[in-house]
């Protein structure tokens, strides 16, 4: 299996809607593409100046799956969101 994990570093100007229709994208991804296994995700609560703002983990079968759910024509809606709202994201892709 293969766990995705993706830190978001929102914009200084992003506002609370905006979040919000990240958390609703994200949120129906599940139903939508039928390769995700696992999926949560949520804001930093600590706040910490090391800290990034937003997380994912997602987990899928195998590298294929988490190809197919890249490519996924909803998930590249959500991509769109996030680049217009965020200044940095990175993401670690590992086996479990």
């Amino acid at each position: 299996m293969i766990r995705h994990v993706v830190f978001f570093k929102f914009k200084p100007a992003v506002t609370e809607d905006e979040i919000k229709r990240l958390e609703e994208g994200l949120g129906a991804l599940p139903r939508l593409i039928a390769e995700i296994k696992g999926y949560e995700f949520g804001r930093d609560v600590v706040r910490s100046e090391r800290a990034y703002d937003f997380a994912l983990i997602s987990t899928f079968d195998n590298m294929e799956s988490l190809g197919r759910y890249i490519s996924h024509e909803e998930h590249r809606k959500v991509l769109k969101l996030v680049g217009e709202i965020c200044d940095s994201v990175k993401s670690v892709d590992f086996e479990i």
